[in-house]
């Protein structure tokens, strides 16, 4: 029997821990030096499977208005309201916990939660998330999307990797064993 798939985060966030500005801009971000040396590019080599909410989905299709960035990948956008989307990618709209437990054991490479929030964390409450790729950028925004809001539960992981990118601190945390 093959590897069971992993499902993975991979995103930067703020030091006060934010994803976005409220209005979902990423203004603070773009640009941060360091940002074309990081681990990306072998990150999404190592996926085969996407999965985001409906808010990440529409803020991709407005950064990338003329071509989707994940092209050649299978993409899953996870929505009980959404009524289409682009050609190459499948609304679910059953219960994603279960579609996810059933997904990691499906014959693959890895998954990868994109964007964060609601999603994310369900997946780490339900004990889905295996890994974790969290790039720190130096700003402070003060207000908006935070990566993590808070929950009852607890998860550890322990720490992998840290690797600094000029002005970015990217940290890799994988979950304990204990707790899978």
């Amino acid at each position: 029997m093959s590897e069971k798939r992993k499902l993975l985060f991979y995103g930067a966030m703020s030091i006060d821990g934010y994803l976005a500005r409220e209005d979902h801009r990423l203004d603070w971000l773009i640009g941060t030096e360091g940002e074309e040396e990081t681990s990306y590019a072998d990150f999404y080599a190592s996926v085969d499977t996407l999965i985001m909410g409906r808010n990440t989905y529409e803020q991709v299709l407005q950064l990338s208005p003329d071509e989707f960035p994940y092209e050649g990948k299978t993409c899953y956008i996870i929505s009980r309201t959404l009524q289409d989307s682009l050609k190459g990618t499948q609304i679910i709209r059953e219960d994603v916990l279960s579609f996810m437990k059933q997904l990691k054991h499906e014959e693959g490479r890895h998954i990868w939660v994109v964007g964060g929030g609601e999603l994310l964390q369900s997946f780490i409450k339900a004990g889905l998330v295996d890994e974790l790729y969290l790039q720190i950028v130096p700003v402070m925004i003060g207000r908006g999307i935070p990566l993590f809001s808070p929950m009852d539960m607890e998860s550890r992981f322990s720490l992998k990797e840290v690797h600094q990118y000029k002005q970015i601190a990217e940290m890799h945390f994988v979950l304990k064993e204990e707790d899978h």
